[in-house]
């Protein structure tokens, strides 16, 4: 395009040029010095002109360039506080610092990558060296007639997984969800080394660097764990598993495998743990088996209850009743979970909810243009809107000062963060990890 601009320039200037010679030449001497001393001074004009432009166009290029500084944290930029504003969330949500290698959350970060949300596998790549541990969701461990399965292997994606370690120094832990009927499972040895070397050999096979279980819910919901009997069989196969795990090394860094468990929070509104509650010495018993237990602090309202994701003092209270007296010298072992997706409530009665991410946030923001609201004793920002059928809502997403409140939560207590998950949240919020 440029050629095709500057030629008929070029083309007019050669016409002018062809046409002030074919002018009739002075025919005194003095006309002639008058036309030489006018061409000197339009030559010298030009090269002035030709001099200050390039001075001008080379100060202006420092100027701009000093004006467009490499994008600075959102620390940096003011943006983490109380009072943020909408026009904030939507022009600064995607812009974040140059530098992701440097990591500000200096404990352990383990991050949920789900195979139905494909931003996750994008966001794990691009932001590797903030994270110590990535868990994709991929297996499961089923019942299927008198035999165990593992299935998920279809799932895995080892072109990413390659991408990965070119990146980062992240452990891959893959989540596996324990779905085998568990009185059958716990009670039967066989089946209990049969479960073990499945998960094993998926390591071996795989290159994975441990894996991440989930089970304690599940043993919860069929009566597993108000049995005392059942319950030291419980704790026994996770012991199992992690002693197994550590026997073997990855095939990446030569480290033994890692075992991360995934644990829920009590509920208990009295501060008492009930019988299926994971608990402080439950924790004590598989300490020196597992490297780290996943906290699920969030969930904590509902559709028949709304409100915040993860209150922070509700958040301090679980975590003081996980480690018990004297039990801060597991803290290190805890990743506390943060969320990174929200809920959309209708406050009318029976209304309900819906979970949203990012991309539902910002749509929501944009269209509403909602005051956002801080309430201190939840440390979570939300606001409030009114739908086409003039229905009222509350909606609760995370925010650069809620995470940053979180992150300094474990931080006291020397934890690790779990997030849950990755895909759902918003690009700037990578910069306070």
């Amino acid at each position: 395009m440029a050629k095709k601009q500057l030629k008929p320039d070029s083309i007019r200037h050669r016409n002018r040029v062809e046409s002030s010679t074919r002018q009739p030449k002075p025919s005194n001497s003095s006309s002639k010095n008058l036309h030489g001393s006018n061409n000197r001074r339009i030559f010298a004009i030009i090269a002035v002109v030709f001099i200050a432009s390039s001075a001008v166009s080379i100060l202006v290029y420092r100027r701009v360039k000093h004006l467009s500084p490499p994008s600075l944290s959102v620390h940096q930029r003011g943006l983490v506080k109380e009072d943020v504003t909408f026009q904030e969330i939507l022009s600064e949500n995607s812009r974040v610092s140059e530098n992701i290698s440097q990591r500000h959350f200096t404990n352990s970060v383990l991050a949920y990558i789900t195979p139905w949300n494909a931003a996750g596998y994008d966001l794990a790549k691009r932001f590797c060296p903030k994270f110590t541990h990535l868990s994709p969701v991929w297996y499961n461990l089923k019942t299927e007639g008198t035999k165990l399965a593992l299935e998920g292997r279809h799932n895995a994606d080892t072109e990413w997984l390659s991408e990965l370690r070119l990146r980062g120094n992240a452990q891959v832990l893959p989540r596996v969800v324990l779905e085998a009927v568990p009185k059958d499972l716990l009670r039967n040895k066989k089946q209990r080394d049969k479960a073990i070397n499945l998960l094993l050999k998926e390591c071996k096979d795989m290159g994975y660097d441990g894996l991440v279980l989930e089970s304690w819910s599940r043993w919860a919901a069929d009566g597993v764990l108000y049995d005392a009997s059942l319950r030291k069989m419980a704790l026994q196969f996770v012991k199992q598993l992690g002693d197994s795990l550590h026997n073997f090394r990855s095939q990446r860094n030569g480290q033994p495998l890692q075992l991360v468990y995934v644990i829920g929070p009590p509920y208990s509104q009295s501060g008492k743990l009930q019988a299926h509650d994971f608990g402080p010495e439950d924790l004590k018993t598989l300490s020196d088996s597992v490297d780290g237990f996943s906290l699920m602090t969030y969930d904590y309202s509902s559709p028949y209850s709304p409100g915040p994701n993860a209150p922070l003092t509700w958040v301090h209270s679980t975590i003081k009743l996980l480690l018990g007296d004297g039990g801060k010298s597991l803290a290190n072992k805890i990743f506390v979970g943060i969320n990174f997706y929200g809920n959309n409530y209708i406050l009318a009665e029976g209304g309900g909810a819906q979970a949203i991410t990012g991309r539902d946030y910002l749509s929501l923001v944009d269209r509403y243009k909602p005051m956002m609201r801080w309430k201190k004793d939840f440390a979570e920002h939300f606001f409030l809107y009114s739908d086409d059928q003039h229905r009222e809502h509350a909606v609760f997403y995370p925010t650069l000062m809620s995470i940053a409140e979180r992150l300094e939560e474990a931080r006291s207590w020397g934890a690790g963060i779990s997030i849950w998950e990755i895909g759902q949240g918003l690009d700037y919020f990578f910069d306070l990890l």
